[in-house]
């Protein structure tokens, strides 16, 4: 063994226990997109349990959200109050013979809208909890799709690999034919030795990095396993229609959720300004003369210092920042959507070139130079020179089918309503 293939060998040995398994393991379910969809529970109707705890803890919010608005449609409780006077006192009031019994039920009246504010603001709150539950599903979809996309395009480069792996096998091996019957110098067959363990550290590499991107995948539906993934890209069509205009975006629809909870805010702040009286009625026993007597009463607190303006100048304050932020979110979807539409369009001609035109052309030059190699009409730098070509074409032709992928991933995300 020449010293260059001894020290690919152990790279060689790596790559096997990367790429290959048990003989008796059965071969995994290769997931699709809308497999890793369904599994990370984007694809559930919204009434649907779901299990994923990047949606589990959206969603328990917006049922919290909704029993506080339950809550919020209560009245107050009416209270009992119960008193005994000139109990074990001296002289006249010894004893229990001067007690005094007085047993009253009251009950606090809201005034000022504060029980209507009050509902207008926890419902506000809900809403603003489902969109945002709405829009974690959302972005959930967007990171699987971008995830599985890049997991594919890990399985081409791996393909790629493979086949650079496999194409130096047989350049290594013509090459020490004809060093063998000296049509070419030893130092052919060592140049395509070293090709030959650089193709196959390139596919270690691929390998791990394909592992990786298919592990980061199965972490969005908290997976054990790796799965499999084909080495084609998924079809995903953008939206068509960001591809004309922009839309009202979820991140916007949040935005302006929260201007609505922080308006309402206000109107239940401000309805805290007016005091609530407490109107009591019940009875009085003297039980010294087993009389009876009806009482009636009346108490209310005194605004005098406390009016609720620090609450109330808070809640303006937290209004004019969700009145900024929603500007600054309409103005962030339209460039979004811009930036996402051109990166899309931009991706999709050089897939166009690139698949119609400059990877044929470079399949036809490397298979000639392979057949003037075979025949000793062209060196094997020649060869090496034209592989090396037509792999940076299939490598760009993933990366372009990746970005435009991705792109489309976003503008189906920014169009969510």
């Amino acid at each position: 063994m020449s010293a260059i293939s001894w020290r690919a060998a152990p790279i060689w040995g790596l790559m096997l226990a990367l790429s290959t398994g048990p003989a008796s393991a059965q071969a995994p379910h290769v997931v699709t997109l809308d497999d890793a969809l369904e599994l990370s529970g984007v694809a559930a109707e919204v009434d649907t349990p779901v299990t994923n705890p990047r949606l589990v803890g959206p969603r328990a919010e917006t049922d919290a959200a909704a029993a506080l608005v339950d809550q919020a449609r209560l009245r107050p409780n009416p209270e009992v109050s119960f008193e005994a006077e000139n109990v074990a006192g001296s002289g006249a009031f010894s004893g229990l013979q001067s007690i005094e019994y007085t047993l009253s039920v009251g009950q606090r009246l809201e005034l000022g809208g504060k029980r209507s504010a009050r509902v207008s603001a926890a419902e506000a709150q809900a809403e603003l909890a489902s969109v945002r539950a709405t829009l974690t599903t959302v972005e959930l979809g967007q990171l699987v799709r971008e995830r599985y996309l890049k997991a594919s395009a890990a399985a081409a480069r791996v393909e790629l690999a493979e086949d650079v792996v496999s194409r130096n096998e047989e350049l290594a091996r013509i090459a020490g034919v004809l060093v063998e019957v000296g049509r070419e110098p030893p130092l052919r067959a060592l140049r395509a030795q070293a090709a030959l363990a650089e193709a196959r550290a390139h596919l270690v590499e691929a390998e791990a990095q394909s592992l990786s991107a298919r592990t980061a995948l199965a972490s969005l539906w908290s997976g054990d396993e790796a799965p499999p993934v084909r080495a084609e890209f998924p079809d995903i069509v953008p939206p068509a229609s960001l591809m004309s205009q922009a839309t009202e975006s979820l991140t916007y629809r949040v935005a302006r959720a929260q201007t609505t909870a922080a308006a309402a805010e206000i109107e239940r702040q401000r309805s805290l300004r007016i005091p609530d009286p407490t109107v009591s009625a019940g009875v009085r026993r003297f039980g010294e003369s087993g009389d009876n007597a009806f009482l009636v009463g009346v108490s209310i607190p005194l605004p005098f210092r406390d009016q609720n303006q620090g609450n109330i100048a808070a809640a303006a304050a937290q209004l004019r920042a969700a009145n900024a932020r929603e500007i600054v979110a309409l103005a962030d979807h339209e460039q979004a959507v811009t930036s996402a539409r051109a990166r899309y369009l931009g991706a999709q001609a050089r897939v166009e070139v690139l698949s119609q035109s400059s990877l044929p052309q470079a399949e036809e030059a490397l298979r000639l130079v392979r057949i003037g190699y075979r025949n000793g009409r062209f060196p094997l730098i020649e060869v090496l020179a034209a592989a090396e070509a037509r792999d940076t074409i299939r490598e760009a032709l993933i990366a372009a089918h990746e970005q435009r992928g991705l792109a489309a991933a976003e503008l189906i995300g920014l169009a969510a309503q």
